[in-house]
């Protein structure tokens, strides 16, 4: 007998007739565990003066920090997506939570940049196991009838862990020390453990795919060496060899993975389905909208603190209405509702022409005061809760059921290749700008500050810095824009024309543990041999 989750006999879901009975208690422990991961992305933002002073942090050192936790997370996604399939996802949410609870423990006792940054990526680990588990969980509990909804929430909750990142460290920092914004981690991760443990089902597949360790090393080293190199550029050159070998590793490195996920029996990343153009141009928008969304929250934190002199709670707070926005139009159904009648290829183009035009605003009038940043992050707001959700669907539904797990990694890799992409590029644009028009050596605002002459150079460099700001910002409208168009364009012509997908595959069932029969057994051993 071939079935569904859904329509398994021993599954909870079946059995309740309308999902699992504590579904919405589930729903509400992943999802706190999914925030705490997601505002680990942002909420280092908020702390850059704060490391720069009392870890004597380059803006190379900041960078790093933060994009050590989502290089490692978007290179282990796919490897922790297959894993879990095939080994259970209630362990994989249990290991996750540990290796992310002990993480953050390292970070928050962390006395050097580099050991913050090793610590950052031990939290990547953990990140990448409980990431691939909420979605997959959530389909597993709820059934058809309130499995939008339940997506909803959990989208909702993906966008606002993103938006809300800086208000709480700015809280944290306020009142306690920076590793606080790390140690206020491990008591949400004890809870989330005991929670797991007594309410989660456990469920895999029954024939899950082999991890790609492989591929897992390949796609991190090749994304490394490509924003080492972007980070790096403006400050050695961008014809330096320091800077085009690390490049050059980079794509060669990305070449292998590809070459090797096209011939690996089970690969961590399947290319046949960038053969549907639903597929490409969900994945190209998604990329662009966390490009956007976090390369922009990174500088507006500095523009708030560095240009506007705002402290680290009141500039987080400041950023809160990109939060606000995003769970008020989520919650109140505004984007399912527009969705169904505009179509996703509009729904997709409106939402991230407003991020694009967020961020003109916050590039063109947030000099003269936060009313302009104000416009930016509402606008800015309305365009993720138009667009998010309508990519993750797109992209679930370019991707046969059975592989919704997969699925769900290979969004949160392309979001968290975007969101460590978005502060290496938008940075990068901000420190070539900002030497080019400072023509200071010294590697951040608060250094070039402290080594100025006088207050007319102080002014003169803190204008510069404003100007670097506000180049970086439009780049990164320009870009979001760019990406939303394209991504419409290709939605649009995938509707017209005939789906093309990866290849044919069998149907896949999830069992509880410890259910795998004798039939799966010889067909998974007959798969070997072929």
């Amino acid at each position: 007998m071939t079935a569904t989750t859904a329509e398994n006999p021993k599954d909870p879901a079946a059995e309740s007739g309308g999902g699992h009975p504590q579904r919405w208690l589930i729903l509400g422990v992943i999802c706190l565990a999914q925030l705490t991961v997601l505002l680990d992305n942002t909420v280092l933002n908020v702390a850059i003066p704060s490391l720069t002073r009392e870890l004597h942090a380059s803006t190379a050192d900041i960078q790093w920090m933060i994009n050590a936790y989502a290089l490692v997370q978007s290179g282990l996604l796919l490897t922790a997506g297959n894993a879990a399939d095939r080994y259970g996802r209630k362990r994989m949410l249990l290991t996750g939570l540990a290796l992310f609870g002990i993480g953050s423990l390292a970070a928050g006792l962390a006395q050097s940049s580099a050991q913050l940054i090793a610590a950052r990526a031990g939290m990547g680990v953990g990140g990448a196991l409980l990431m691939t588990t909420t979605l997959a969980v959530v389909v597993q509990i709820f059934d058809d009838a309130e499995r939008v909804r339940a997506i909803a929430i959990w989208s909702t909750v993906s966008s606002l862990g993103f938006a809300a990142g800086p208000l709480l460290g700015g809280f944290m920092l306020d009142h306690f020390w920076w590793g606080a914004i790390f140690l206020i981690n491990i008591p949400v991760a004890l809870l989330g453990l005991a929670a797991v443990a007594v309410l989660v089902p456990e469920s895999r597949h029954r024939q899950g795919d082999r991890p790609d360790l492989v591929g897992a090393v390949l796609s991190t080293i090749g994304m490394t060496a490509l924003v080492y190199a972007i980070i790096n550029g403006p400050e050695h050159g961008w014809l330096s060899g320091h800077v085009l070998v690390s490049a050059s590793v980079g794509l060669l490195t990305m070449g292998v993975f590809a070459y090797w996920e096209l011939r690996v029996p089970y690969p961590m990343l399947d290319l046949h389905f960038f053969r549907d153009q639903r597929f490409v141009g969900a994945v190209a928008g998604a990329i662009l909208v966390a490009f956007g969304m976090t390369g922009s929250l990174f500088l507006l934190t500095q523009h708030l603190q560095f240009v506007l002199g705002y402290d680290p709670l009141d500039a987080g707070l400041r950023t809160a209405p990109l939060a606000l926005t995003v769970v008020v139009l989520n919650l109140s159904g505004v984007g399912p509702r527009l969705l169904p009648k505009l179509g996703t290829p509009v729904t997709i183009a409106l939402g991230m022409a407003l991020v694009s035009g967020g961020l003109a605003s916050i590039a063109l009038l947030g000099s003269g005061g936060y009313g302009g940043m104000l416009l930016g992050l509402v606008v800015m707001g309305a365009g993720v809760a138009l667009s998010m959700p309508a990519m993750a669907n797109a992209i679930m539904s370019a991707i046969p059921p059975e592989k919704a797990g997969v699925g769900a990694g290979i969004n949160g890799t392309l979001a968290e290749f975007g969101n460590g992409l978005g502060v290496a590029v938008l940075g990068a644009v901000l420190n070539a700008r900002f030497a080019a028009l400072a023509s200071v050596a010294a590697a951040s605002l608060p250094a070039a500050l402290a080594a100025a002459g006088g207050p007319a150079e102080r002014a003169r460099i803190a204008d510069a810095f404003a100007a670097g700001l506000e180049t970086s910002q439009l780049v990164g409208a320009i870009a979001v824009l760019a990406g939303g168009l394209l991504a419409a364009l290709l939605l649009r012509r995938a509707e017209r024309g005939p789906k093309r997908g990866g290849p044919e595959r069998g149907p896949e069932r999830d069992v509880p543990d410890g259910a795998v029969s004798e039939q799966a057994a010889s067909e998974r051993a007959a798969s070997e041999r072929g």
